[in-house]
């Protein structure tokens, strides 16, 4: 999918919190675990909107559906196997 409303995006309050992001961004990209570049946007927190409730979760209400399997999934699985040590168990 393409376009803005697909972008990822990471909403910030404070300066620390915009240095942290983009440290792990330049992180990441260095790794060279993904492919392409890393296009996630770091941007001040002004507003945000709650999608509709069929939108929240969408990956995990739809494993089975197309876009999720062979998209999404692959995604998931390959940054849950490279940061394993970073999530929560």
């Amino acid at each position: 999918d393409v376009g803005t409303q697909y972008r990822s995006a990471i909403f910030y309050h404070s300066e620390e919190q915009k240095k942290g992001a983009d440290e792990v961004i330049r992180e990441i990209s260095a790794s060279g675990i993904w492919d392409a570049p890393i296009l996630t946007e770091v941007t001040p927190f002004e507003r945000f909107y709650i999608a509709e409730d069929y939108h929240q979760e969408y990956f995990k209400k739809n494993p089975f559906q197309g876009y999720c399997r062979v998209v999404i999934a692959p995604k998931v699985a390959k940054f849950r196997h490279k940061f394993a040590e970073r999530l929560k168990k």
